[in-house]
């Protein structure tokens, strides 16, 4: 049991983060790598079927299930730690480190949890861990935002706990399944639970918050993990629920509109995540074999592309110190490499022939219309074009070109950061021109889709035509001037002051008082029972003060009352 326990990918890189704490500083990052590559091992050598189970209070666990589902999601994210861990190997913080090998580890773990405890063990650890990558930059907007990150996840897995104890007691089981679409009240609350890591709008506003403010590297694991792990869960367990068909539309178009307007590097790639997690979640919520599968691969396709582009957006941030375009430009000399890298995530993002996307997202979209739905594949398509707008045209223009030189200070990057962006570049390259290595991966076989058709090349060469036109006409009006782009958060940022002044500084107020005044009291019971017997005292003034001391039985039990008091006082509060 033991060994079999240790050989769970997700403990592995649980155990490498114990390990890691006890190993020199300068072995850590080189033994950080060792980790992921144990993962990605056993993830590929377990069967299909192997079950890791276990009893806890007379309820059956299954620590780690293998399917093909399970396996192409843990392979994912345990080559994406790998790349991440090379991204960041010069970095020396054993925070940062720690916290990304704990949240890599809870996202392959939630990936092969049979029970819906195991499930949010993990899940917690991943939202533990990852505020750590927001905090670690230590900086004040990074203070505050990870605040409202963890505080954020905090509430998405307390709902999730009430949906799994509810389902617990409706059924008396708590392995992980498929639940039918319906309005019981359990599945309702872990769907929305759920629904909060996968930032579905309205629920998503700490995505775009947090995502900016982590570290350099932070962001690439971050871009990874936390909503690609809940694209899993809402695939596991609520394919076929036609209200995500609907919120994942609109998230598609959503975070494209924020992306055109916002001008911040991170802040961009940011709301595209929601964008593109909006394109999986629709194919879940159509729940045909071809929607669950395009969902799956465009996940997986996705989880390469987006950290390739977090990565450049990170190398430009480590080298100039900034990702705001206003305070960009002219780089396209001083950066190549990396503008190189970053297009090829660009046009992966966009779908364009040649890169993963290509292969990925029209099966999604063809899904939507061989089941019915053109609303449903319009909204997709018109998120396409903002896709290639913002990030594969405004983005890009502003940081590499725009001006004819920069005349900012550019520090060299690391050569791991190079080696990381040229791997996953490669790979959106390759999976781009060998679909099959990906389809062959896919939960639901076999794979009937041939994305190279001339009605598909001729579809998206038109939108990037079409799109470019319109950018190059209009670009002047999508500078990078510096704007704030109000969001949903807006509605609880803005009384935050007042329940802040109500319910925390009030209080604190009122405790400040009260024990302000339970120390007068006393130092009054003090002088009061200093000693009561003096004048009865037959010594002298100075024999007293020579003599031991011991206050009187009244003074100890008045004191201890008012303590129990004062105390009382408190937890009624």
């Amino acid at each position: 049991m033991i060994a079999e326990f240790v050989t769970i990918p997700g403990i592995i890189l649980m155990i490498g983060a114990l390990i890691l704490s006890l190993v020199p500083r300068d072995l850590r990052s080189s033994i950080f790598l060792l980790f992921p590559i144990a993962a990605l091992f056993f993830v590929f050598t377990r069967p299909e079927g192997y079950e890791v189970t276990a009893t806890l209070a007379g309820l059956d666990l299954v620590l780690m299930q293998v399917d093909s589902l399970s396996r192409l999601f843990g392979i994912i994210f345990s080559a994406t730690a790998l790349i991440a861990g090379i991204y960041a190997w010069h970095i020396k913080d054993l925070g940062q480190q720690l916290a990304a090998l704990v949240y890599a580890g809870g996202a392959i773990g939630v990936t092969f949890a049979g029970d819906f405890f195991t499930l949010l063990v993990f899940w917690e650890l991943m939202a533990i861990s990852s505020t750590w990558l927001v905090w670690a930059r230590r900086t004040p907007s990074s203070d505050a935002a990870g605040m409202r990150y963890l505080i954020v996840h905090i509430l998405g897995g307390g709902i999730l706990l009430a949906g799994i104890l509810w389902h617990l007691a409706d059924t008396g089981s708590l392995l992980v399944e498929t639940l039918p679409q319906s309005t019981n009240i359990a599945s309702i609350l872990m769907l929305i639970g759920v629904a909060i890591n996968a930032a579905v709008i309205p629920l998503h506003a700490w995505l775009p918050d947090a995502y900016p403010k982590a570290t350099v590297t932070g962001a690439v694991f971050m871009s990874a993990f936390t909503t690609k792990s809940a694209v899993y869960v809402l695939m596991r367990v609520f394919p076929g629920w036609e209200v995500l068909t609907w919120f994942g539309a609109a998230m598609a178009i959503y975070g494209v509109i924020y992306a055109v307007i916002c001008k911040d590097m991170r802040e961009i790639l940011a709301y595209h995540i929601v964008s593109q997690v909006g394109f999986m979640v629709c194919g879940i919520g159509i729940g045909t074999d071809m929607a669950l599968n395009g969902s799956a691969a465009h996940a997986y396709s996705h989880i390469l592309y987006k950290a390739l582009m977090f990565m450049g957006a990170g190398a430009v941030l480590y080298a100039t110190g900034t990702t705001k375009l206003v305070e960009l430009g002219g780089l396209k000399k001083k950066m190549r490499w990396t503008m190189i890298f970053y297009m090829v995530g660009a046009f992966s993002i966009s779908g364009l022939p040649l890169f993963n996307g290509f292969i990925s997202k029209a099966m999604t979209v063809d899904a939507a219309g061989y089941a019915g739905n053109e609303t449903a594949m319009l909204m997709l398509l018109f998120a396409g074009v903002g896709t290639f707008l913002s990030v594969g045209l405004k983005l890009p223009y502003f940081t590499w070109f725009d001006k004819e030189e920069s005349d900012i200070e550019v520090k060299p990057l690391p050569v791991n950061m190079y080696i990381a962006m040229g791997i996953t570049a490669f790979l959106c390259v390759f999976y781009g021109l060998v679909p099959g290595a990906l389809y062959t991966y896919l939960p639901f076989q076999p794979v009937d889709y041939e994305p190279w058709t001339v009605y598909h090349l001729v579809e998206i060469s038109q939108i990037a035509l079409l799109t470019f036109a319109g950018f190059w006409i209009f670009r002047k009006k999508l500078a990078g001037e510096r704007i704030i782009a109000l969001d949903v958060d807006w509605f609880y940022r803005t009384p935050a002051p007042f329940f802040r002044r109500v319910f925390v500084n009030a209080i604190d107020n009122f405790f400040g008082w009260v024990e302000a005044l339970a120390f007068r009291i006393t130092d009054k019971l003090v002088g009061r029972f200093d000693n009561p017997m003096k004048w009865l005292n037959p010594f002298s003034k100075e024999e007293n003060h020579a003599r031991t001391y011991s206050p009187p039985m009244e003074m100890v039990m008045a004191f201890v009352i008012l303590v129990i008091l004062v105390f009382g006082i408190f937890l009624v509060l």
